[in-house]
């Protein structure tokens, strides 16, 4: 073997060492997370949830012969609210275990890889150290790890898309046309998860003959060598095209065949732009609704079919989608400079980091909370002993009984004040034992505002939290359009909401007090709640509590996670890359943010529909940080010469 076969194969056992240590860190994350979370991501998104998981039974009953039958149950558009790729990975791992925890792991695997695949995109193009810091932050991400356990496709419909960018900056030393078409392939696939990056082929097509015509041979790492002449650019552009149109065009030909209607992939965009020009419409100017059941209730209205109330798409769908985009459309058209500072402020959004939740300082419960039953009850607080025991803030009160009169032996009322957050009411002090799994419920009924309900020791730390807040529609909300008057008389005696019993697990990690605390939570009312029997059952001994070793350092490391750390860093790297005009890296780790702050913006847009920008952010993050180390080490070696020099010429 060649010296420099020896060379090129330690490099690459290198890589993979790294690639492997990344990976694990990453699913290891994801993993405490998934335990810290597993018995609450259920509620998040519950009802888009429940329509991937039924469109994936029907399709686990019927094959993929129901999906391109006119007379399967999903020939109904309302099923053409997502792409169907999510569904379809659904099926695939129920037929080998069905369960949520299962489609959960295969997430947390698929988002480990991502970790993977930024260091490397990143290593490809400045050295390893860069890499291994994207990689790192990556693998450690709060928000990342959030999104991974959540049932929706946002999290896993990043992979294909980063694997795409891999592949960009490793054919760009030695371009090929067949690789061009497998990056446009892999943004189909996304496509086929979430429809976000429909757009990203023509970004990427624009970017591809800049790319392979530069002639800065200091733009990168791997253009260090001049490359051959590759013929005409525009070749590799049409390629990305095709490659996508070769994975989205099944999808449109089936919608064809089966719905009648040219849909490339899905319906929602009208939908979409229409709640998103709602929510900064602050004064309400262009009469919007802000939600989905906002927007079937007015097309419900105005075009006076009240089967439209209560589906989205069906029926008539592709009219309805038709006539939001003209809607949204014609809006833009006479406020185009409002819309353009809406358009600016989503894509600044876009980079500020989500506050995600963090890993647990301590383990979470590992029995059930389903069937409390059988579960002794340690401890219970009656609401007559809540009233007398426990403490209002200044400003909020209680008072026995609740808004129906009911006796003070069953409800406690309170009634927040007017911060929009902050401590309402603390419950009496319960004992616990340590080493053992709990579970506090409590029923409340919310009549006004949304209140956070958690459960603390004597030190304020918080061991469990849950948010409620009123249900978005109930059967009442028709008769109350119809009659204003009589609602109001009756909202002043009742709130129509159900009571919801909530449950607050935790494990009590050594003999101490603990005890309930309400809070308000960006209430836009002053917040009001009625408080039923407050019940402790001991589900026992707690498992796992070694983690709670890893789970103190991966905390510690998780709070650098805010955007006034990251980004600084993020516009230092980009900076840098400006200044040094290393072009072909610029324009690889730019291409799919700059995709997202023209595209995404233009329509409603939430944390999780952009998670890919994120991973570009690290890698503008990993370069700055490479190049402060490089300058560091610099600066030490000089100071090391300097002070031997200086050594020398004393003796």
């Amino acid at each position: 073997m060649t010296a420099g076969k020896s060379l090129s194969f330690e490099f690459l056992k290198r890589r993979i060492v790294i690639a492997i240590a990344i990976f694990l860190l990453a699913f290891g994350v994801r993993v405490l997370t998934w335990h810290d979370t597993r018995l609450e991501v259920g509620k998040v998104q519950s009802a888009v949830v429940a329509d991937y998981q039924r469109v994936a039974e029907v399709l686990r009953a019927g094959g993929v012969s129901s999906f391109l039958s006119s007379s399967s149950p999903l020939a109904d558009l309302n099923n053409l609210g997502h792409p169907p790729g999510y569904s379809f990975l659904i099926a695939s791992v129920y037929s080998l275990k069905h369960s949520g925890a299962a489609v959960q792991f295969a997430q947390i695997t698929a988002d480990s890889l991502s970790a993977v695949l930024i260091f490397l995109i990143v290593a490809e193009l400045f050295p390893l150290t860069a890499g291994v810091v994207a990689g790192l932050l990556a693998a450690f991400s709060p928000q990342f790890a959030w999104n991974s356990v959540l049932l929706l496709p946002d999290s896993i419909s990043v992979l294909p898309i980063l694997l795409a960018i891999y592949l960009l900056a490793r054919g760009l030393q030695k371009p090929r046309v067949i690789n061009f078409l497998i990056v446009g392939a892999l943004i189909g696939l996304s496509c086929w998860l979430r429809a976000n990056a429909m757009l990203l082929p023509l970004f990427v097509a624009a970017a591809a003959p800049l790319l392979i015509t530069s002639e800065n041979q200091t733009a990168s790492r791997m253009l260090a060598h001049r490359r051959q002449d590759v013929g005409a650019p525009w070749r590799f552009a049409l390629a990305v095209v095709c490659g996508t149109l070769l994975i989205i065009l099944p999808l449109t030909v089936r919608n064809a065949i089966v719905f009648r209607r040219f849909i490339p992939l899905s319906l929602g965009a009208g939908q979409t732009l229409l709640e998103g020009i709602a929510d900064y419409d602050k004064e309400s100017k262009f009469g919007i609704p802000r939600t989905d059941v906002g927007i079937m209730k007015q097309e419900s209205e105005i075009y006076q079919r009240p089967d439209y109330y209560g589906t989205l798409f069906n029926p008539d769908g592709v009219e309805r989608e038709r006539a939001r985009l003209a809607r949204g459309f014609a809006i833009i058209r006479s406020h185009p400079l409002w819309f353009a500072g809406v358009m600016t402020k989503r894509a600044s959004s876009m980079v500020r980091l989500e506050r995600s939740r963090l890993i647990s300082h301590e383990p979470a419960i590992t029995h059930r909370i389903d069937d409390l039953d059988n579960a002794e009850i340690a401890s219970l607080i009656t609401p007559r002993e809540l009233f007398s025991n426990g403490v209002a803030v200044p400003g909020a009160a209680a008072y026995p009984g609740g808004n129906m009169g009911v006796m003070p032996e069953l409800k406690v009322s309170l009634r927040g004040n007017s911060e929009k957050y902050g401590p309402q009411f603390l419950g009496p002090m319960i004992t616990v034992k340590s080493g053992t799994d709990y579970v506090i419920t409590v029923p409340i009924k919310i009549i006004a505002g949304r209140m956070r309900v958690s459960v603390t020791n004597a030190s304020g730390n918080v061991y469990s939290s849950r948010i409620i807040e009123p249900f978005e529609h109930t059967p009442m909300d028709e008769w109350a359009k119809r009659h204003p008057l009589e609602y109001q008389e009756l909202m002043d005696i009742e709130s129509e909401q159900p009571e919801q019993l909530v449950r607050l697990p935790f494990v009590a990690v050594r003999d101490e007090n603990i005890r309930v605390v309400w809070s308000n939570e960006a209430s836009d009312a002053q917040t009001s709640v009625e408080i039923g029997f407050i019940k402790l059952h001991e589900l026992g001994p707690a498992r796992f509590l070694w983690t709670r070793y890893p789970r103190f350092i991966i905390h510690a490391i998780q709070k650098i996670f805010i955007t006034a750390v990251i980004l600084p860093l993020t516009i230092i790297g980009l900076l840098i890359l400006v200044f040094r005009k290393q072009s072909a890296a610029l324009v690889v780790l730019s291409i799919v943010p700059v995709y997202f702050f023209c595209v995404q913006s233009a329509v409603h847009t939430e944390y999780r529909y952009v998670l890919a920008v994120d991973y570009f952010l690290f890698a503008f993050v990993g370069v700055a940080i490479m190049e402060a180390g490089r300058v560091t080490v610099k600066a030490l070696k000089k100071e090391i010469m300097n002070h031997r020099g200086h050594r020398e010429i004393r003796t």
